[in-house]
């Protein structure tokens, strides 16, 4: 079977810029590996088309060369989103390279960043969540496994990274919050309800202490083996749940997450509280879920308001 050309190599001065990003990005900034590796791969690939076209040191890079090389990601069929990406990390390489007297000047400066089409999240009812969270109704440690998993998705907004990132000495049953490690290595307290509470420690005291090895694991959610719940496996029993309760296969962590920043605003929540509980940087990417549930807020207008 013939085997795929081996990729040139980087030009020196092209390779080692890139590792001094990448450096500066795991030091300075403290980005988790799999983003480390998302940007070290579009990197590469941008700087691998500039080096096929001739390009071996940072200045010899055009404007016009960035825009065509966003012209073929797209014609390769990649979609606006993951084309802006491309993009951002493109700047941010370029931005370190001129920090760094390594560039005269940054050709993406002259560059607009593209206008995408906002992609509402979609949100579960809260009937369908209760479907959801009582979906694992068995006694066995798989079932307790997964309720835990589930409430702790639904009743703190956790990425599903958080969840299984959770340690055993994340609950303070006390305080009747859990703490949380975001992006970023960002830890953030998030309140926790009782019913949350009740399966978390169901969970950790019952079904967990039965695996094998659990006590030399910080790590929460377990496997029948003992080995950490992996983000994988977390998206499949979410699935799972999710058919078994009758509800669309199409519902994931993420699903659980929107569900939860969305109810909080119907029931009243501050956006700046919810921004908080969800670990958003920015107010602006919270305020999606504003737009989530038009009638909602035309009730509460023709309730409440004089002319409603």
């Amino acid at each position: 079977m013939e085997q795929p050309p081996t990729p040139a190599p980087l030009p020196p001065a092209l390779r080692d810029g890139l590792a001094d990003l990448l450096e500066a990005l795991r030091v300075e900034a403290g980005l988790a590996r799999s983003t480390l590796r998302s940007y070290a791969t579009d990197l590469t690939r941008f700087l691998r088309w500039a080096a096929r076209r001739g390009i071996r040191a940072w200045d010899d890079i055009e404007p016009g060369a960035v825009v065509d090389y966003l012209v073929w990601r797209r014609a390769e069929g990649l979609s606006e989103a993951t084309v802006a990406h491309n993009l951002t990390a493109v700047r941010m390489l370029m931005r370190h390279l001129v920090a760094e007297g390594l560039m005269a000047r940054n050709p993406t400066d002259l560059l607009g960043s593209p206008v995408l089409a906002r992609v509402l999240p979609r949100a579960l009812s809260v009937e369908d969540v209760e479907r959801l969270l009582a979906a694992p109704d068995g006694g066995g440690w798989r079932d307790q496994r997964d309720r835990a998993l589930l409430e702790v998705l639904y009743a703190c907004g956790a990425r599903v990274a958080e969840a299984v990132g959770l340690e055993t000495d994340a609950l303070e049953p006390s305080l009747r919050v859990l703490r949380l490690y975001g992006k970023g290595a960002k830890v953030r307290i998030v309140p926790i309800g009782a019913r949350a509470r009740a399966a978390l420690t169901a969970w950790i005291d019952e079904g967990r202490a039965g695996l094998p090895g659990a006590r030399a694991r910080r790590e929460v959610f377990l496997t029948k083996s003992g080995r950490p719940l992996d983000r994988v496996n977390a998206w499949r029993r979410v699935k799972a749940a999710a058919l078994r309760a009758g509800l669309s296969p199409d519902v994931s962590p993420h699903t659980l997450r929107h569900s939860f920043a969305t109810h909080l605003l119907q029931g009243g929540a501050d956006l700046r509280a919810v921004q908080e509980m969800l670990g958003h940087a920015s107010i602006q990417t919270t305020e999606v879920y504003t737009h989530l549930d038009v009638g909602h807020v035309q009730a509460l207008h023709k309730l409440y308001h004089p002319r409603g």
